[in-house]
């Protein structure tokens, strides 16, 4: 029965928990088996929770007439054959899910077919991602639906009407949670729409979060700081690395810095601070940074305090400022100097 979380082993993702942060590889190996594995040990000591692939087959999703999003370089005559260039066989797909196995981080890939699917099942695969551009492509999704494994949608390309369809279509039998994204390389931060992020959770009632393309970790921990379950960004080993995602990606360390930042936010808003009581559970800070009633010089026994005779000093362990009015008028009983704090036994 579905619910409105997603369950990946023993990791709960949804609300109350902490972020669910994905590497997205897509196209950033190349074609090479061995940047494919290398993108996978970034992500894992970066400290991700999954690392993302995207699984092409050229002759089941694509024809020789297709555009190039962005022309790149001639290695390709069309962008068919660089979907080709892109594709990974059964064994080399099994080869990497045993490698994230092995580096302890969840393994999954968005495929553009119901080929890929197949070829996806075969190798194991717990988790679905739907990509942008497959959100209306209803067979697709009914494959994904048969599976009955957890779905995150993303709604880079659709409208809520579409996204209304996947969801009815998916959600009987799949845990789903669903992104906002803005299917542009880089997004502009005007364009990002965080906004969309509460909207997505009060109509949908899922996880929800943030697949973004700005090549920056802002967005994600804003996103975070609004409630978001899912962060999904794009991951380059280098800004100096080939490709067309690069200027839509982050580095290895700034992987981490985002990791890092999403689970502070998260357990700060996972831990409500009641004013009302830290104060005394900060006493010693208190006394430490406080101030107490000081004398401004050398004040003689027997004198009458005016405010011009007194001040206010560290530490906070004399008596209180607050107090300084009331002590106008007051004699002292003793000589006093204006490095020491005056007592209550001193005045009379």
């Amino acid at each position: 029965m579905p619910t409105n979380h997603l369950t990946l082993g023993a990791r709960r993702i949804g609300p109350g928990g902490p972020p669910f942060v994905v590497a997205e590889v897509a196209q950033a190996h190349e074609g090479s088996v061995g940047l494919a594995h290398a993108h996978i040990d970034a992500a894992a000591d970066a400290g991700a929770d999954a690392v993302k692939f995207q699984t092409h087959i050229a002759t089941a999703e694509s024809t020789r007439d297709e555009p190039f999003r962005v022309a790149i370089s001639s290695q390709d005559a069309t962008r068919y054959e660089y979907w080709r260039r892109m594709e990974f066989t059964r064994e080399q797909w099994s080869e990497l899910a045993e490698h994230a196995r092995e580096r302890d981080i969840a393994f999954f890939s968005s495929p553009f077919s119901i080929e890929a699917v197949e070829l996806l099942e075969a190798v194991g695969v717990r988790l679905w991602k739907v990509g942008s551009g497959e959100v209306t492509n209803l067979p697709l999704l009914e494959r994904l639906a048969r599976t009955e494994k957890p779905v995150i949608l993303s709604s880079g390309m659709s409208d809520y009407a579409e996204l209304d369809r996947a969801v009815e279509l998916l959600r009987p039998s799949c845990d789903i949670a669903v992104l906002q994204c803005t299917s542009a390389y880089p997004v502009a931060s005007s364009e990002i729409g965080l906004n969309v992020i509460g909207e997505l959770r009060a109509r949908y009632d899922c996880p929800v979060g943030l697949s973004d393309h700005s090549g920056t970790i802002y967005p994600s921990l804003a996103a975070v700081a609004l409630g978001s379950d899912v962060i999904e960004i794009h991951l380059t080993l280098s800004r100096g690395m080939f490709g067309p995602d690069v200027s839509a990606s982050i580095t290895p360390g700034e992987l981490r810095q985002l990791v890092e930042g999403a689970h502070l936010i998260s357990n700060a808003l996972a831990s409500p601070v009641d004013k009302s009581t830290i104060a005394p559970e900060l006493g010693t800070m208190r006394e430490m940074f406080g101030r107490s009633v000081a004398p401004r010089r050398r004040l003689a026994a027997g004198t009458v305090l005016t405010s011009d005779d007194l001040t206010l000093k560290k530490p906070g362990t004399g008596i209180s400022g607050e107090r300084l009015p009331t002590l106008v008028g007051r004699t002292l009983l003793r000589s006093v100097e204006p490095d020491e704090l005056l007592r209550e036994e001193d005045l009379a």
